[in-house]
């Protein structure tokens, strides 16, 4: 492939085919292209392969991405496809307990360990986004070149026999190019990025050369061979180091870690499964539907954007495989670019807002990797004085009730809040410590009006929005800037705290969400805002927090929000405009 990065001259090309490019068809680059038709853009994806993978990778999701594929507007078919509220466990060697993970608190609304076939969601998400008509689907098309200009991106495309997923060469039609334009261009095309690598964009970080074998198997027909397997595993036997993981529809996945005297060759015959899953289930039980030896990265690309070019999924960072984040990673960026993009070309926000999409991401991507990198040597260590010191540790911890939840509850994840300096939001208070603003608001249990219990990111919509706590916010806002934003308004009451009696009379305001919390945890989110009975927050379209605002000091937020949604350049207002700049 080809790049080159045009100086955007005039009498250029401003016509569109599509508000964005999606080039690859994962997860990332399926779930980026509903968000962005959910939020109003149109978009066409482009991806190599004629056919869909039909093999799992990914096995696991949380409550926060989960909550992102609700704005997609597809949690809940793919969620009750999966094995929910799940313990994750490290264990000895022995089969005794080291540590167990369970949380059955759902702050955002979903459970916070679920694992799914990779298969059946990827095939949900790219049957409802061909119920979209803002996206077109281009499936077995291969990008060669792209052309970047003041305006927009200009793609060059042929028809593609795809490369089997990495297992043949590429083969393409060089006689059949096509070329389209966009207002930008995202590459979900992998941790192979041709993209990335066009640009010239490097990636930092270590190439692990340790190789593991994942088996995936189905269970045969009147067969229970899983049944005494109920929990995640992570088995932390130095001799042979195992993942024991639970699937949906009868599945199970083992990987088997390699030593260096091992060969791949033997990792993956037929012989070796059999005898490393005896220890297991018996084989006679199940079918083998993948067995594949694989060595993982911890890289991060040096940079997420180019002009009008942005990188997402495996793309920009990969993670190993080792919490579960690989696949939630590349869903959180299309969470987080999506709506972006979706109010620079629609709402005029300033460009410098896309910059904000690294800034943001990036720090969290970094921690995940290395809290996986830090698993995957607390379950693979071989040397004896890191067993003991492993062993003493974690049981220590187990002991004392507040080390105890911190690894109970995994309290170690890396947070959904975003570092000072670095997020679009008004700083946090105490020096950006305290404080909400540019963390993720839970998914609190509310009560409609009528009664009914509702969730609060399907009350809101996909914008952005203003709560009122107890009050209007309309009555106590006002500036121009709202009308570019077309913000969802709502007014929200702790659990017992709406008025009552004669002189709260009369119906809810024209426009107004009005809600009531079902359980005392807006209350306690409230607390820890410093949000009162006439407070007013900001939440951006992801349902991070943008401001929270006491009585008298409201015109701090719409100045704050004025600013991001300053006029355009000159430039840019005429590339929205479709005109030459």
């Amino acid at each position: 492939m080809t790049t080159q990065l045009a100086a955007g001259a005039a009498g250029e090309d401003t016509a569109y085919d599509a508000d964005v490019f999606v080039v690859g068809l994962g997860p990332t680059g399926l779930t980026m292209a509903h968000l962005l038709a959910a939020r109003g853009l149109t978009v066409t994806v482009l991806e190599r392969e004629p056919e869909s993978y039909g093999m799992a990778r990914a096995v696991y999701t949380d409550d926060e991405c989960l909550r992102i594929l609700q704005h997609a507007g597809v949690a809940d078919e793919v969620h009750a496809d999966m094995i929910v509220d799940l313990p994750v466990q490290w264990v000895k060697a022995d089969g005794s307990l080291l540590a167990q993970f369970r949380e059955p608190k759902r702050p955002h609304g979903w459970p916070v360990s679920n694992f799914f076939y990779q298969p059946f969601l990827e095939n949900v998400l790219e049957r409802r986004l061909a119920e979209r008509p803002e996206v077109t689907v281009r499936r077995g098309r291969s990008v060669t070149r792209f052309v970047q200009d003041a305006c927009g991106v200009t793609v060059t495309h042929v028809a593609s026999r795809g490369a089997g997923y990495g297992k043949a060469d590429l083969s393409l039609d060089a006689a059949t190019p096509e070329h389209i334009r966009a207002r930008y261009l995202v590459a979900c095309d992998g941790g192979r990025s041709t993209v990335r690598t066009s640009l010239g964009i490097d990636m930092a970080g270590t190439r692990f050369p340790q190789r593991w074998l994942v088996i995936d198997l189905q269970a045969n027909e009147g067969t229970q061979p899983f049944a005494h397997l109920p929990y995640f595993d992570f088995v932390c036997d130095p001799q042979l180091p195992t993942v024991s993981c639970p699937q949906p529809d009868r599945r199970h996945r083992f990987e088997f870690m390699l030593k260096d005297s091992d060969t791949t060759e033997d990792f993956e015959e037929r012989a070796t499964a059999d005898r490393l899953l005896s220890r297991y289930v018996e084989v006679t039980d199940v079918t083998i539907t993948r067995q594949l030896v694989y060595t993982f990265n911890a890289l991060v690309a040096d940079r997420w954007r180019s002009d009008r070019v942005f990188l997402a999924g495996d793309a920009a960072h990969m993670t190993p495989q080792f919490i579960g984040q690989g696949m939630n990673a590349g869903i959180r960026d299309a969470e987080n670019l999506s709506w972006k993009l979706a109010d620079v070309v629609l709402r005029g926000a300033s460009d410098t807002l896309l910059d904000t999409y690294e800034s943001e991401r990036k720090p969290h991507a970094q921690a995940m990797i290395r809290l996986s990198v830090l698993n995957k040597d607390i379950v693979s260590t071989g040397r004896p004085a890191a067993i003991r010191a492993r062993d003493w540790s974690i049981g220590a911890a187990t002991r004392v009730p507040g080390l105890r939840s911190y690894l109970g509850e995994a309290k170690f994840k890396p947070k959904p809040r975003y570092r000072p300096g670095t997020y679009a939001g008004m700083p946090r208070r105490w020096r950006g410590m305290r404080g909400v603003e540019g963390t993720l608001m839970p998914q609190i249990p509310l009560r409609s009006m009528a009664g009914r219990p509702v969730r609060l990111d399907d009350e809101l919509g996909q914008g952005w929005a203003v709560l009122g706590v107890g009050v209007d916010p309309r009555t106590v806002l006002g500036a121009p800037v709202w009308d570019s934003l077309a913000p969802v308004w709502s007014r929200v009451f702790p659990m017992g705290g709406r008025p009552s009696g004669r002189g709260s009379r009369g119906p809810t305001p024209g426009g107004l969400v009005d809600v009531d919390a079902s359980s005392d945890a807006l209350a306690r989110w409230l607390r820890l805002a410093g949000a009162d009975i006439g407070s007013v927050i900001v939440l951006r379209p992801d349902r991070h927090v943008f401001s929270v605002t006491a009585p008298g000091h409201h015109a701090d937020a719409e100045t704050a929000l004025a600013q991001l949604f300053s006029s355009p350049s000159k430039r840019d207002a005429r590339c929205l405009l479709g005109v030459s700049p």
